[in-house]
């Protein structure tokens, strides 16, 4: 049922939702040099990597001086993608990785390898489904960069406050995971969307 419900979902957004996309590419690839998609190392189900798909929001080659963004103060954030970042419409590529089966709807949020070396083996047990688009932790951290953005030090702030409590929100889905639950967190995601496009 939910891989069912993977497929039809994301081929019904990627479709309806095309001249969005195709709009969202020709103004990064006008803003500033480089391709209109980003794509990045992260550890899906069974700690094995994959390639996960994003729209461009940084200049080129920002990830070379940290992995970490925070917020509005972020020099390395194009104007195009503070708006991408802010509706999270950046994201919206990675239903190609769900429906490739790389990726699920709702699941954990893949991590980037070298924060995964910090997971301790109880926290690991997060692999034992396959990464989401969302989930209990992005519903709860949904402004997450502008949190960092108030840190003096964002990466020890993530990865001593912010990564334990979005990994036990993590365990808490995968130990008493159930479709109905997935529909309730997609639904709650949309809502905060909506929400946020209307501040």
């Amino acid at each position: 049922m939910k891989r069912i419900f993977d497929i039809l979902f994301s081929v019904s957004v990627l479709l309806l939702l095309f001249p969005i996309l195709l709009i969202i590419g020709v103004l990064i690839i006008l803003e500033s040099r480089g391709g209109m998609f980003f794509s990045q190392k992260r550890i899906g189900k069974n700690e094995q990597a994959f390639q996960i798909l994003k729209f461009r929001t940084m200049f080129l080659d920002a990830e070379k001086k940290g992995q970490i963004t925070v917020g509005d103060r972020d020099p390395r954030i194009t104007r195009v993608g503070f708006s991408l970042r802010k509706y999270k419409l950046d994201e919206l590529p990675q239903f190609w990785n769900v429906l490739i089966g790389e990726m699920s709807i709702v699941g954990p949020r893949p991590e980037v390898p070298y924060y995964v070396n910090f997971y301790d083996k109880n926290q690991r047990q997060v692999f034992k489904v396959k990464p989401g688009i969302t989930d209990y932790a992005s519903l709860k951290y949904f402004d997450e960069n502008v949190l960092l953005g108030k840190s003096e030090n964002p990466e020890q702030t993530y990865i001593q406050e912010i990564m334990p409590q979005k990994l036990a929100l993590n365990l808490e889905y995968v130990n008493h995971r159930n479709f109905s639950k997935d529909l309730k967190i997609v639904g709650k995601t949309a809502l905060k969307i909506f929400q946020k496009s209307n501040l």
